[in-house]
């Protein structure tokens, strides 16, 4: 609060979800708010492309744990349903392994028990065991942990007894192996931590949550692309009160004695304001940010140290016809697995060849796109900037590689039929969105990065300046920037009271 009583000015740094949910919070508690975005359009990660009468969702495309939002549109005086059509899906999506074998991975968990025993039939008892242990990491790492701040190492201690009997000090890839017998079901239940930006061979096995939290309230889809869900979380904002105001890029945090007192714009503009919310990727705020501001922990040499995710290659396209037996998700799963992670994370080498996950909105929603055409996204997981990679030459030649992957598996005639096209690269990740290294989810969710080991939420270097997203605690995936914007909430209300 101010001075004169009345609340603390709050600005926001970017209009991601993480940032804008920052911002519905702090405004319906009475914080006048205005929220920055360097790009032409609100979304971040979740910006929205609009060419030759198609729309593409830049990013997430999975809309799980509505109930978060439930509670964000109810703090704003609203209900989630009077602005956003969320469609349950089921099957949440269909696995197609390297040869040509299909999982239907759904919520009938009868018909997922009869998959599983069609592959391997020993490991049918090894499924129910499997999801009773995700239920029991659930309840903690996610029910418990997710929306609590990591500020102090007592809160870190208290965790540890949980975490070593749910073995989270395992992988998700050790702890699905000590399950399941065959390789095939092995890489089932173990790819979900690559859609958050982890590493299954080394992020905690917490993330075995994942399956859980999917059958407890479902995969879902927001009606006009997740861009929809941008626009409402906008309106929300509005109608509390806040604002947000485009091409206006941050260039630094400023300070003085060891408080945030605003931001300074490229265009030179210095917006004063006590308290900061950093929606940027962590990295860049603290290596580029704050690069005026002397830093106890999140140095440049930290930082060096510092694993950060692996980045992605997007192609997104439209066609000019429709292919109806391809599922609204699908994984196009190459012939390898440990050896392409270790490609991807460790050697950080482009390999010849991938997995893909591929997006057809359009089954579920053919507004996207012109009459009798389809809207796409394929996107492939890469290496990180750290590689080394000149995605300037290689962009070309791998998309060509990708379109043919999937002319030569689910999309028969693809080449011929392509009338939108677009591509995304690590590139775009580190000069579009400001990301250190072009990496696509921030830093890797590894065992020693995740909770207290992450940024904080309440940032270590200065007072006043809180950071949400995926870069900070919980971490990556839609659940978590919500959550993250949940616990600056709890902070900011107790460093700076309105009443």
């Amino acid at each position: 609060m101010n001075s004169d009583g009345t609340p603390a000015r709050v600005v926001v740094i970017g209009s991601g979800f993480g940032g804008l949910a920052a911002a519905i919070r702090l405004a319906a508690r009475g914080h006048p708010v205005t929220v920055l975005e360097k790009l032409d359009g609100p979304g971040g990660r979740a910006y929205v492309h609009r060419q030759d009468g198609f729309v593409f969702d830049a990013g997430p495309t999975i809309v799980t744990a509505p109930y978060i939002l439930e509670e964000l549109w109810a703090l704003g005086g609203g209900r989630l349903a009077d602005d956003i059509d969320l469609r349950a899906l089921d099957p949440f999506y269909e696995v197609r392994f390297d040869d040509g074998e299909v999982i239907v991975y759904t919520a009938d968990l009868d018909r997922m028990r009869e998959q599983v025993g069609r592959i391997s039939p020993v490991d049918v008892p090894a499924f129910d065991r499997f999801l009773a242990a995700s239920k029991r990491i659930y309840a903690v790492a996610f029910e418990e942990l997710a929306d609590q701040p990591f500020g102090s190492l007592w809160t870190l201690f208290k965790a540890v007894p949980d975490m070593a009997r749910l073995a989270g000090y395992r992988s998700v890839y050790a702890m699905v192996c000590s399950y399941f017998t065959h390789p095939k079901l092995r890489v089932l239940f173990s790819f979900h931590p690559l859609l958050i930006g982890g590493n299954p061979l080394s992020t905690t096995a917490y993330y075995c949550l994942i399956s859980h939290l999917e059958r407890s309230f479902g995969v879902h889809y927001a009606m006009g692309g997740t861009g929809s869900l941008v626009e409402g979380m906008l309106k929300l904002l509005a109608r509390c009160g806040g604002s947000v105001r485009y091409h206006a890029e941050v260039t630094e945090i400023t300070a003085a004695g060891g408080r945030a007192t605003g931001v300074r714009l490229a265009s030179g503009e210095w917006l004063e304001a006590p308290i900061v919310i950093s929606n940027a990727d962590v990295g860049w705020t603290y290596s580029q940010l704050l690069r005026q501001h002397p830093r106890r922990r999140w140095t440049d040499a930290k930082l060096d140290r510092t694993s950060f995710s692996m980045s992605l290659f997007v192609w997104y396209f439209g066609t000019s016809r429709r292919y109806e037996d391809v599922y609204h998700h699908m994984m196009v799963l190459g012939p390898r697995y440990e050896e392409l992670l270790g490609d991807i994370f460790d050697r950080k080498a482009v390999a010849a060849d991938f997995s893909l996950y591929l997006h057809r909105p359009t089954a579920t929603d053919p507004a996207l796109a012109p009459p009798g055409c389809d809207a796409f996204y394929v996107l492939s997981p890469v290496p990180n900037l750290r590689g080394g990679a000149d995605w300037a030459a290689l962009a070309e030649p791998y998309r060509q590689r990708v379109q043919q992957r999937l002319a030569d598996t689910v999309l028969p005639g693809l080449g011929d039929c392509i009338v939108s096209s677009r591509m995304m690269t690590p590139l775009d990740f580190r000069d579009g969105l400001l990301s250190l290294h072009g990496a696509a989810f921030s830093i890797e969710p590894k065992l020693l990065q995740s909770a207290w080991f992450r940024p904080h939420n309440r940032s270590e270097e200065l007072r006043g300046l809180y950071i949400v997203g995926a870069g900070t605690h919980p971490g990556a995936g839609m659940p978590g920037v919500l959550s993250s914007a949940k616990i600056v909430d709890r902070l900011v209300a107790a460093d700076f009271p309105t009443a």
